[in-house]
């Protein structure tokens, strides 16, 4: 783990210095207190309203990650707090039932998760995941799935239930086709060999896959697109998306802390690259304007993942029709005449 790093948090009034170097981070577990668990999205430019986040907090480490401004709610630091403090809602899967056992709940489409990652390691010990999608199987919930980590392949059981009963999508987060670049940028995320390996057994057993080009970084990864769509499509993968990085709040100066210790030779092109697309900005938190740029150069990003897409054979379809499957366990549905 890297030394303890953090950029000052803007809710909290209290001003530190420190007298020597910064110790190394070390990892610890929080219990969640909170009493729901269903988060509702309120975004216009997202495809979905509802998501579960059983852990805050990521140890994948990724310096980009949009996710590390929500640690700083709770008195830690975007940083290395974000990486190693890492918070656990043990009471997700009894949240969950009770939320699902409410009349006002429809059964619409919930993402895992959408703020930091559902199987990042800790969820090989707690297994808080797997017993809400157990949960979502039971009641027949419609399921979308954003993860780096390769531990989804534990739960095929209940993805195979999610399939046959109601509706799921995994995707895959892979930004890169270099693990040695990876490793620089989301230093404790599973090898991209291996997301692959996970992508192609998920697809192997029927079940819909997708890959998240996530965050695309100008002057760094934006020429993996059509190794990465290709790869994708080989593995399985029939639906694919690119956004492009966000450096809202306090992710901007961890992001440019660690490029510029991972990448000294480039970091100036990194930098001058993400203004040319924002306008001479470093990001654009608008909606529908954050997750795409402006200019010949995005355009030019734009044309090639849309050609290599087209291409190699990914259809447009980002969602599709979720069906309306939800129905609450040993209820019996009645009809009329």
């Amino acid at each position: 783990m890297r030394v303890i790093s953090n950029p000052p948090n803007p809710y909290d009034s209290h001003h530190r210095e420190l007298l020597e170097p910064a110790s190394r981070a070390t990892v610890m577990v929080y219990e969640d207190q909170t009493r729901e668990i269903l988060s509702r999205n309120e975004s216009p430019d997202l495809p979905f309203r509802w998501s579960v986040n059983p852990y805050r907090g990521c140890f994948h480490a990724c310096a980009y990650c949009f996710a590390r401004p929500s640690h700083e709610y709770w008195g830690f630091g975007a940083g290395t707090d974000f990486d190693s403090k890492i918070i656990v809602k043990e009471d997700a899967p009894l949240l969950l039932r009770r939320a699902f056992d409410k009349p006002s709940w429809q059964g619409e489409l919930i993402v895992f998760s959408g703020n930091t990652d559902c199987y990042q390691p800790l969820e090989a010990a707690y297994g808080l995941t797997r017993a809400c999608l157990s949960l979502c199987a039971d009641y027949r919930n419609p399921v979308g799935i954003i993860t780096k980590g390769v531990l989804v392949l534990r739960d095929l059981d209940v993805l195979r239930r999610l399939n046959q009963d109601a509706w799921v999508r995994v995707y895959f987060s892979i930004p890169f086709s270099s693990d040695e670049i990876a490793r620089k940028v989301e230093p404790h995320a599973p090898s991209i060999a291996k997301r692959f390996e996970a992508m192609k057994a998920l697809a192997d057993a029927g079940i819909s896959t997708g890959i998240s080009i996530a965050p695309v970084i100008p002057g760094l990864n934006d020429g993996d697109l059509p190794v990465l769509l290709e790869r994708a499509y080989q593995a399985g993968a029939r639906t694919a998306g690119a956004t492009l990085l966000r450096l809202s709040g306090s992710v901007e100066p961890v992001f440019l802390e660690r490029m510029q210790a991972a990448f000294p030779d480039r970091i100036g092109k990194i930098i001058a690259r993400l203004r040319e697309v924002r306008g001479g900005a470093m990001t654009d938190g608008e909606f529908f304007r954050r997750h795409a740029g402006t200019g010949v150069y995005w355009d030019m990003i734009e044309q090639l993942f849309s050609v290599v897409k087209r291409r190699t054979g990914f259809t447009d379809d980002e969602a599709g029709a979720i069906p309306d499957t939800f129905r609450r366990p040993g209820v019996e549905q009645t009809a009329l005449f």
